[in-house]
């Protein structure tokens, strides 16, 4: 693995004993970090937030409690005030956390950055964030509605350009107010556009990595640059949004990953869930991976995902890469997503919200 994508694990638990086949072999679950290109340290294991707004000062706080150190946020989720409540009431030193937030895209106009980055901080009770994402790279037209739309209900574009945005961002990071700054949703040429016109090289991609949408080779390229990789929604089409949402895409209702029969018998062999997997898989992959829950004894699984597969179990999980992208706004948004990469077709025009 690329230096600047380095990984140290270190067991925080006792070595569980596991039978399995009538053997014992030992397992310990990890705290498994990397460093980023900017010399930070970020977990393997993070903790998501999307939905469930008023359950999120309880979970966050549970999660922090119970060993988490990555919360992943956004300021379209309506929840960071959630979020800082839950940080404040967990206990645990701000220092001792690695906190991401997102800039929205009625945001993105490079005087609105520096507010927009003051209101996330003001709500999460903090005087920094570790990351700070821009959500996508679609620019919506500025001002205090987040989905901005015409008469005929499309979305009005922004004026200004991503790169506007991310220059403004960089300017941020100047004032100690972000640690780093990186994207999300974009595509490869999107970023190559960025590396070319800017001096920073994003720390963080967050992008959409699961079993059914593997993207190896984005995923190598990604790492050759030194950019990390956070997987969201990385146990797939678990999550009803994707079956809910206006522009829900026929695959979001194929098996669900973490039911897949395959997964079940690796799982079997680890004495693991299948969630549990999954996670994993990611982790031994060198990504990092932020898993939602609101219900405490998931949260336990998901801090016992940290564990090393064996290659033949790896190379097992990837066969069920099925190209099947499920988070795709492109015709709500009026951008085409992930122009360049694996997953676009089959897009669906329907409201986000």
């Amino acid at each position: 693995m690329a230096s600047l994508a380095s990984r140290a694990a270190r067991p925080t638990m006792p070595f569980l004993r596991v039978r399995h086949n009538s053997s014992i072999r030992s397992l310990a679950t990890r705290a498994t970090t990397y460093t980023l290109n900017t010399g930070a340290r970020i977990p393997a294991l993070g903790f998501g937030t999307f939905q469930d707004a008023d359950s999120q000062e309880e979970t966050v706080s549970q999660a922090l409690r119970k060993g988490m150190r990555l919360i992943d946020t956004a300021r379209v989720y309506n929840v960071e005030e959630q979020v800082g409540r839950g940080i404040k009431k967990s206990g645990i030193p701000r220092e001792d956390i690695f906190l991401g937030t997102k800039l929205w895209c009625n945001d993105y106009h490079p005087e609105d950055v520096e507010r927009a980055v003051d209101d996330s901080l003001r709500d999460l009770n903090t005087p920094y964030v570790d990351l700070l994402l821009m959500h996508y790279p679609c620019t919506f037209k500025r001002g205090p509605d987040r989905f901005p739309r015409d008469a005929d209900g499309r979305m009005i574009a922004g004026e200004t350009s991503f790169i506007d945005t991310w220059k403004a961002m960089e300017e941020v990071v100047k004032t100690g107010k972000v640690k780093a700054i990186g994207v999300s949703n974009f595509s490869k040429g999107e970023i190559e556009v960025l590396l070319k016109e800017s001096s920073t090289v994003p720390a963080v991609h967050q992008m959409e990595v699961h079993p059914y949408l593997q993207q190896k080779a984005f995923n190598s390229w990604l790492k050759s640059k030194g950019i990390h990789v956070v997987q969201f929604s990385p146990l797939g089409n678990m999550n009803d949004f994707y079956r809910q949402t206006g522009w829900s895409k026929e695959i979001a209702h194929m098996m669900r990953v973490i039911d897949q029969p395959l997964l079940k018998a690796i799982a079997d062999k680890y004495g693991k869930t299948p969630v549990q997997v999954v996670l994993a898989w990611g982790i031994n992959s060198g990504r990092s991976v932020i898993p939602k829950s609101v219900v405490d004894w998931q949260i336990d699984q998901n801090i016992e995902a940290d564990f090393e597969l064996q290659e033949e179990d790896m190379e097992r999980v990837a066969t069920l890469d099925a190209k099947a992208r499920f988070n795709d706004p492109s015709l709500d948004y009026e951008w085409r997503l992930y122009s360049d990469l694996e997953g676009i077709d089959g897009t669906v025009r329907g409201r986000t919200h």
